[in-house]
């Protein structure tokens, strides 16, 4: 197996085990993760996932190239773009697949290519302080596909997403924490403390107000203010209609800690 799952209470730790190849993935890896971010999509006791990589060298590779020429060299420009616009995305995640629920990149040291590409597709990062982010596709001559062109400058200031695209140039984790890029930066053997501890805190919350707030967050994000306003209670008023609600106020009330159901 190259890709190895656990979970620890309402947890999904999700590992990419290929070290020796810059944990890049195969097609056998990404149908695995296809499997295991739909489980954890269905699972109502899995709340939020935290994706990592094996080893101290590299989150991951993106996807593993020696496979990937010998594929599209199979097809046609018009078969490679239905193939792009209808199948899953890079790790199961960059497109065509929504989760609807956090995914927690712990990114443990190179983050390049693909590997930015799908962490970009998480809700949150977090790097250990010797990672390094980057888009070098352009220096293969060929562009980021994955999304990257995309959801870096929605992540960055417009300027610097554009200079690490078109000059395939890295930042540091000390630059994408000053540009916004990653949420938190530790050291090394701090890193899935932190992302646990986090993940932690999402497991606890409401699971139905956790995927709603989700929702209504990523749904809202284009949309003109108002509009954004009137979707975040179109989100809002089931929510306050659930058992989970009930309980958290009634939690409040006695001052005890809430027991949520998902109902």
């Amino acid at each position: 197996m190259t890709i190895k799952t656990h979970i620890k209470g309402g947890v999904l730790v999700v590992t990419i085990d290929r070290p020796e190849a810059r944990n890049a993935l195969s097609a056998a890896m990404r149908d695995q993760l296809i499997d295991v971010w739909t489980s954890f999509r269905d699972d109502a006791d899995q709340r939020v996932a935290v994706l990592t990589g094996a080893g101290d060298k590299s989150f991951c590779a993106g996807a593993d190239l020696k496979e990937i020429g010998a594929f599209y060299a199979s097809m046609t420009p018009l078969e490679r773009r239905e193939h792009g616009e209808k199948a899953p995305g890079l790790g199961g995640l960059t497109r065509n697949f929504d989760t609807r629920k956090p995914v927690i990149a712990a990114i443990n040291g190179h983050c390049l290519a693909g590997g930015l590409e799908l962490a970009l597709a998480c809700d949150i990062r977090i790097a250990a302080d010797h990672a390094s982010f980057g888009l070098p596709e352009v220096k293969r001559g060929i562009l980021p596909g994955a999304g990257g062109t995309q959801r870096l400058p929605r992540a960055l200031p417009f300027g610097i997403a554009l200079e690490m695209i078109v000059t395939g140039a890295p930042i540091t984790a000390e630059e994408a924490l000053r540009w916004g890029l990653i949420n938190h930066c530790v050291a090394p053997d701090q890193l899935m403390e932190k992302a646990m501890q986090i993940a932690n805190l999402i497991a606890a919350n409401g699971p139905l107000a956790v995927r709603a707030a989700r929702d209504a967050a990523y749904q809202g994000a284009h949309l003109p203010l108002e509009e954004a306003l009137r979707l975040e209670q179109f989100q809002a008023e089931p929510i306050r209609q659930s058992e989970d609600a009930k309980e958290g106020i009634q939690a409040f009330i006695e001052k005890r800690s809430p027991v949520f159901t998902g109902r």
